[in-house]
């Protein structure tokens, strides 16, 4: 009959393997298969800080309350993205009078528009010149309507006046 002591002894020692395997250690003391499990856990925190500080400056390389847009050419039409950091009234509707201005017909679209904006619509065109079109035009279109409507608006949400006094 095995003695509990032995079992625990041989349990710790196959972890102790896995940990020394999973390290990629080489080190034959259960000390030092530990002290290169914490260098090695440390090097993993350090990439994923890393990552993380990556990730976050790519987001925010521009002011995040700058609308973001890309668009992508598919097989038939285009995938439109665009997010921002802020949403105001009326954003969703300039985008999609956008669309209609370029004559793209959205065939599929996911929209949040809770804290801040974010759009990713699939464009088809229904203009005959659908073959001149390209995603670098879409997104010229897009961007400056987004903006457009931005610059007409104050960061309350209220509409800025024009020269005739009259909301614009």
């Amino acid at each position: 009959m095995v003695s509990k002591e032995y079992k625990r002894d041989s349990s710790l020692r196959e972890k102790f393997q896995l940990l020394r395997s999973i390290t990629n250690s080489h080190a034959e003391s259960e000390t030092s298969i530990i002290e290169d499990a914490s260098k090695y856990i440390k090097k993993l925190k350090h990439k994923v800080e890393n990552i993380n500080n990556e990730t976050t400056s790519e987001q925010y390389f521009c002011d995040p309350t700058d609308p973001m847009v890309t668009v992508d050419t598919l097989e038939k039409g285009f995938m439109i993205k665009i997010m921002s950091g802020k949403n105001e009234p009326g954003m969703l509707v300039c985008v999609l009078e956008a669309f209609e201005d370029l004559g793209l017909e959205v065939v599929e679209a996911r929209v949040s528009c809770t804290d801040s904006f974010s759009l990713h619509a699939i464009g088809i065109s229904n203009n005959d010149d659908a073959e001149c079109m390209d995603a670098e035009a879409v997104k010229q279109a897009v961007s400056v309507a987004v903006r457009t409507w931005s610059d007409s608006h104050d960061p309350r949400g209220g509409r800025i006046s024009d020269s005739t006094g009259k909301g614009t």
